[in-house]
């Protein structure tokens, strides 16, 4: 039986998409005798024909996978999109770099292990990028006889 003018009918009146109208399948013969809007309004008021639920997007799976991001997992190489720089910029790496050298001069100038004139040696070094971390710098200073 051809009900396509029945849904058409259907879906206008419920607001719904075609594939959303439901139609009883024990009543077909009912349904197929209305040929008018208010027949087939009657029979939606029946609970002959209906609407289907909306079906919604599980989020299940997008949570799975922030859950195990929040535990650090899922950041191999094959998730790395960017470039090296993209990720953590140079000037980020450098002031991160210079203020820990700074931090560490500055501390080693308190404990008088370096004298002023050494600090500021140093200290313009690290400003030249002589130095790329902590332990370069201390052993410098410990190979030039620096550090008291």
């Amino acid at each position: 039986m051809n009900l396509t003018t029945q849904k058409r009918l259907a879906a206008s009146i419920l607001k719904v998409g075609l594939n959303r109208v439901w139609i009883d399948p024990e009543q077909i013969d009912e349904v197929s005798r209305a040929i008018t809007r208010e027949n087939v309004n009657q029979l939606i008021n029946d609970g002959v024909i209906k609407a289907k639920p909306k079906k919604g997007i599980s989020s299940f799976r997008s949570k799975k996978i922030a859950e195990q991001k929040k535990k650090g997992k899922r950041k191999g190489r094959g998730s790395i999109k960017g470039a090296k720089n993209a990720r953590s910029p140079k000037k980020q790496v450098w002031m991160t770099t210079i203020r820990a050298l700074r931090k560490d001069l500055k501390q080693m100038r308190e404990d008088e292990e370096i004298n002023a004139t050494t600090y500021r040696k140093l200290y313009k070094m690290a400003k030249g990028g002589a130095f790329k971390s902590k332990s370069y710098m201390k052993t410098y200073a410990r190979d030039h006889d620096l550090i008291k």
